[in-house]
């Protein structure tokens, strides 16, 4: 594995260094990168359960709201002056022109004092209305560049969303899944965010162009702390 990417694991957090930048992976399923007061945050997916109610699947129509109350709390306590949500914020690009006025109002309130920075996805490629901050296909800041859907082959620096990671691991006699950040110290995919976001596993062939065989580490998002792994532990 690549030498940055060994973690410093705090029980809610895990230090992990991507490109030389070191950054704090959160059990909530956010990062934070402390020298730029910057929150990362990957695939909200708001308004999942209303485009599938157009399409005639019912689902409980609360995980917008669910999704921003939870995204409150790290940005209480981390209080960052720059988030950057990296793509597929929204299900569709109808999204944001569903949200309902509580749901608007909460967001604005998250906003509120700090920049935003909404980076397209494959579900919303194109800038919403009246939803607040900037909007941008890909960012780079520092040493890192932020985009939704990580390249194939190398990339460093590169922080990522899209393939919604997770990971399976066998402690105790029994077999965990979890939502976890991938890293190998070049770049990293975070776990999707959104309340109805599902989970890829790790060993799916999507991965296969990121990272070098085995040579990458996994951090499995407990309730209440983080598991480090290498991937040659991931079932």
């Amino acid at each position: 594995m690549h030498g940055d990417a060994a973690p410093t694991t705090r029980g809610a957090c895990a230090d992990i260094t991507v490109n030389g930048a070191v950054l704090v992976a959160d059990c909530a399923g956010v990062l934070y990168w402390p020298a730029e007061r910057t929150l990362i945050v990957a695939d909200l997916h708001l308004e999942k359960g209303s485009a599938f109610a157009g399409r005639g699947m019912l689902l409980p129509p609360y995980d917008t709201a669910e999704t921003l109350a939870r995204l409150s709390d790290p940005l209480r306590r981390y209080a960052p002056r720059l988030v950057v949500c990296l793509g597929d914020n929204f299900h569709d690009d109808g999204g944001a022109a569903r949200l309902l006025p509580d749901d608007r109002a909460a967001l604005g309130a998250l906003q509120a004092g700090r920049d935003w920075i909404w980076i397209a996805g494959n579900h919303d490629p194109a800038p919403a209305a009246g939803i607040g901050g900037a909007f941008a296909g890909v960012v780079a800041l520092g040493n890192l560049v932020f985009r939704h859907e990580p390249v194939t082959g190398p990339s460093d620096g590169e922080i990522a969303g899209h393939l919604h990671p997770s990971a399976r691991v066998s402690r105790r006699g029994r077999s965990v899944v979890r939502p976890c950040f991938a890293t190998d110290g070049r770049r990293l995919v975070m776990p999707a965010f959104g309340a109805y976001a599902g989970g890829l596993d790790i060993r799916h062939r999507a991965f296969a162009g990121l990272f070098g065989g085995d040579d990458f580490s996994v951090h499995l998002i407990g309730g209440r702390r983080i598991y480090g792994f290498p991937a040659s532990r991931c079932l």
